[in-house]
């Protein structure tokens, strides 16, 4: 008999494949399945039927996405925190194909609806309204749903909540209010006998701790849990229990990694519940081996280190979508916390995405994580199930450290103890702003409350909200003197900045304007689309855990450092070094010339070491600047640091010599004329000031000065002569404070300006200005700091080199393109003013002068000055001191030594030198 070898293994093969396919359908069924009815998120939405009730487009049977607020989309009424709110309801509808359910149970899930909901399905009630806009909630509607056929689903949501208490806590705040299912609503399928909730803890010394809460198991069935790598490795030995309703396995896995912001290490528990060996039900929980702890007089502690807080509160918000977001969102938000060197975010004033939470867990962020109450607290009914809802979905997060019971007053005393009802670590609960429980999380202090709480303090201090950020105030500004004054406190923990972002919706009905309530909520660091400020770059210096302690670049290349790091050794960080040299002023290029560069590692210390960097530079004296910058290592930029080489007179000098060229002199009875190398400069006798200047072919409107910049001058003597082959222009002034000024044009150089100063008494800003038509600037070119504006307590975080920018009129927090134009410029050399006349440069030969580059506006909204600072009359000025900024609470003289006004050093006087170049 001939065997059919070709047959025999075909038929074997569909043989293997069916079992294949019969154990692919076989692990799969023991998975719980998510079927989503909604979109994931603002960018993948789903349409639903709907309709609102009142407001736009009231009574419009149509369709919208979901998730969305139904404002975004053009229904209903905008409403911001204590605005007359309008009782309006979203009723949504949804059909979706009945599957193969049997033996299943299914929960029909919402991540978040605002604010109360009310679901049917297939016309039957699903359960109880759900009050509270922030919050997972679910329903077993297993019984409801067809066996064949479509099931209609339906939800009505009132955009205002039946429970006062809700709307106190949720809807009487300082943030937008909006309506609708925002986040995702789905379908969970799960076998009859199912886990239903877990909860881990799992400690730094790798004790493990789990609670499974199951349904429907019996006697025969074991609950199993096995530990693994997030690639699949198995750690240590499978644990299993007798299942139960409620049971508890505990095992000990030394030599884990723990997880802490800098080395966030994750782990996946494979929970299952046994038949025998047959997987009834099994899921995949992350979690991650970390001890926080909590000492009374002494401060947070994570994994057995101290641990201080660098963080800053977040809105979830994004102008098009409202609080309907999306993974993109978050990792920004994230992106840019870690960037600015923060290492913890507060969740105001509510739980955030659950995504949000799970890219803290994996990027490494600490996370207090909140109960709504912004100043009032819900009830103790719907308080408690709320409470329940939020430790129950945001138990396993390793990232959260900590829970808030509401905000400002907002907290029911009676929900205390309720977190740890579900919460197996026990995680220590606060109230933000209160001294509670031994903490004391001030929000908004002044300096002198700092200094006050390191004198006598003694719970452990965090402000929760602090250097509040409207407009261009507070955040980096003084932030430098707050982060030493506090650090001096024995039970410091941290603080957290208000807030990240400028909470600005894209108004449907105002033709798409970016609205942020005037000045309740344009608060961030960055904007609505996270434009970032320029106290971006100031909280990235002052909380670098890489500290370089030194102003100037030291002759013996040996750099000061000092690891502020919880976790790592300064030896995982590498230091890119860079000499360069700059273009000149007229170059056509911006951009510097890298002579030499390097990369060193980072020396071996510990955190709260301090030691020694030694770069092998050899600057030349063609060499104008040196950069250092220190990265991770994962290469993420940490911090950056730049020298100049070269005084402002070295550079300015050589740029300076310009052709001989006989000087003549014309005088009337008002005006004094010098033409020097084609270029005309025309002084007005009766003030002393420049007039304006001629180059030839058209005029430049450079005038009005120098005028010092603290009080009225009067001239008394206008002196002017020639001595050798110069011409001398002296005008002579009396006033309250003393001023010299000397014009001195000579053969060879250009236009100089000598003057010197004496101001009685402390002042807002110490210097010279000039007058120019803002409308006829159309940018500017300079080296010195930059390319952000400064303000004399928000120094930190820029770079010398050469920069430029077109002008603009940004009014920081209500237009947001940055950096902002006008304002004060550190460390300047010289500056090209870029115009629709003839453009100029003017150098400058003396160290630590400030450009005025016009005068910024003042906000529309601002409720008082604190945020715009003073500026001279003049508009082109050169300082020798500066304004401080303030918040929006708190004038810049309560904010710190940095804040404080301007005063002579030893009662000498200020000098400078100007150069000038109208070619």
């Amino acid at each position: 008999m001939k065997t059919n070898i070709k047959g025999i293994l075909l038929k074997a093969l569909v043989f293997a494949c069916s079992l294949q396919l019969t154990a692919c359908s076989f692990s799969f069924a023991q998975q719980t399945i998510i079927q989503y009815l909604s979109g994931t998120d603002k960018d993948h939405p789903v349409n639903w039927d709907f309709v609102c009730t009142q407001g736009r487009r009231s009574g419009v049977r149509t369709t919208i996405p979901v998730p969305s607020q139904w404002e975004q989309q053009g229904f209903g009424t905008y409403v911001y925190g204590f605005d007359k709110e309008t009782d309006e309801q979203g009723i949504y509808g949804y059909s979706f194909p009945s599957g193969n359910w049997a033996n299943k149970k299914v929960l029909l899930v919402f991540e978040g609806v605002m604010t109360d909901a009310e679901v049917t399905v297939n016309g039957r009630s699903a359960g109880d309204k759900h009050q509270g806009g922030f919050y997972r909630f679910s329903y077993d509607i297993t019984h409801l749903l067809k066996k064949n056929g479509n099931n209609r689903l339906e939800v009505k949501v009132n955009k205002r909540s039946a429970n006062e208490s809700v709307n106190r806590a949720e809807r009487k705040g300082d943030f937008w209010k909006f309506g609708g299912i925002y986040r995702p609503a789905y379908l969970q399928i799960c076998p009859r006998t199912h886990i239903n909730k877990v909860a881990i803890d799992a400690k730094a010394d790798g004790k493990f701790n789990l609670q499974v809460h199951t349904q429907n198991t019996n006697e025969q069935q074991s609950v199993e849990v096995q530990l693994q790598e997030l690639n699949g490795t198995a750690i240590g030995q499978k644990v299993s229990i007798q299942a139960g309703d409620s049971v508890s396995l505990a095992a000990h896995f030394p030599g884990v990694k723990t997880w802490n912001p800098e080395q966030p290490h994750l782990y996946n528990a494979i929970i299952s519940i046994l038949q025998g060996n047959t997987v009834v039900h099994t899921i995949t929980q992350r979690f991650g081996f970390r001890t926080v702890e909590f000492h009374a007089r002494d401060g947070f502690y994570v994994n057995g280190v101290k641990v201080l807080l660098k963080g800053v509160n977040r809105h979830s918000i994004w102008p098009e979508s409202g609080r309907t977001l999306s993974r993109d969102v978050h990792l920004l938000d994230i992106g840019a916390m870690k960037d600015m060197n923060m290492n913890a975010v507060r969740m105001s004033h509510y739980p955030p995405d659950p995504e949000f939470l799970d890219l803290c867990d994996s990027l490494g962020l600490f996370v207090i994580d909140e109960l709504t109450g912004w100043q009032a607290a819900y009830d103790t009914v719907v308080g408690k199930k709320l409470v329940k809802e939020l430790v129950l979905r945001d138990v396993n997060h390793p990232s959260i450290i900590m829970w808030s019971n509401g905000n400002e007053g907002g907290w029911n005393r009676a929900l205390d103890n309720d977190y740890a009802l579900y919460d197996p670590q026990k995680r220590f609960v606060i109230h933000p702003w209160e001294k509670f429980n031994g903490t004391d999380t001030k929000h908004y202090p002044d300096f002198n409350y700092v200094a006050n709480a390191v004198l006598y303090g003694t719970e452990v201090f965090f402000p929760t909200e602090f250097m509040h950020g409207l407009f261009d105030g507070g955040h980096g500004a003084s932030l430098e003197d707050f982060w030493n004054e506090m650090c001096k406190h024995p039970y410091f923990a941290g603080g957290f900045l208000w807030s990240l972002v400028d909470e600005g919706i894209v108004r449907t009905d105002k033709d798409g304007v970016i609205d942020v309530a005037g000045n309740m909520a344009p608060d961030g660091i960055v904007g609505p689309h996270r434009e970032k400020e320029g106290s971006y770059y100031t909280i990235k210096k002052v909380w670098s855990p890489v500290m370089v302690h030194s102003k100037t670049f030291p002759a013996n290349s040996q750099l000061q450092v000092e690891n502020g790091y919880l976790y790592t050794n300064l030896s995982n960080v590498s230091f890119e070094w860079k000499t360069a040299a700059f273009p000149q002023a007229h170059d056509t290029s911006s951009v510097a010339i890298i002579k030499s560069r390097g990369v060193v590692k980072g020396p071996s210390l510990a955190p709260g070491e301090k030691g020694w960097l030694s770069l092998p530079v050899l600057p030349d004296s063609l060499t104008d600047a040196i950069y250092l910058t220190a990265y991770d290592a994962g290469h993420k930029e940490i911090a950056a640091w730049s020298w100049p080489l070269q005084l402002p007179q070295t550079i300015s000098v050589k740029a300076t010599v310009v052709p001989a060229a006989v000087i003549n002199i014309q005088e009337d009875a008002a005006t004094l004329t010098i033409n020097q190398d084609g270029i005309t400069y025309y002084f007005d006798k009766a003030s002393g000031y420049l007039q304006k200047v001629f180059n030839g072919k058209q005029e430049i409107s450079l005038s009005g000065g120098p005028v010092l910049t603290t009080a009225d001058q009067i001239l008394t003597e206008f002196k002017h002569y020639r001595k050798d082959q110069t011409y001398i222009v002296e005008p002579v002034y009396k006033g309250d404070n003393q001023f010299w000024v000397k014009w001195t044009f000579q053969q060879g150089r250009l236009p100089q300006l000598n003057y010197t100063y004496k101001i009685k008494g402390a002042a807002d800003y110490m210097g010279i200005t000039f007058n120019y038509p803002e409308q006829q600037i159309t940018g500017m070119k300079w080296l010195g700091q930059g390319p952000y504006r400064v303000w004399k307590n928000r120094m930190q975080g820029q770079q010398f080199g050469v920069w430029e920018k077109s002008y603009n009129n940004t009014i920081t927090g209500e237009s947001w393109e940055y950096p902002e134009f006008k304002g004060w410029h550190g460390g300047l050399y010289w500056v090209q003013v870029q115009s629709k006349e003839a453009g100029f440069v003017i150098y400058t030969g003396g160290e630590n002068v400030f450009l005025q580059m016009l005068q910024p506006q003042r906000p529309a909204a601002a409720p008082n000055d604190y945020t715009h600072p003073a500026f001279p009359k003049g508009n082109i000025g050169f300082m020798h001191a500066i304004s401080a900024i303030g918040t929006k609470f708190q004038p810049a003289e309560v904010m710190g030594p940095q804040s404080g006004k301007n005063i002579h050093l030893n009662y000498m006087p200020m000098s400078g030198v100007l150069w000038f170049d109208f070619k």
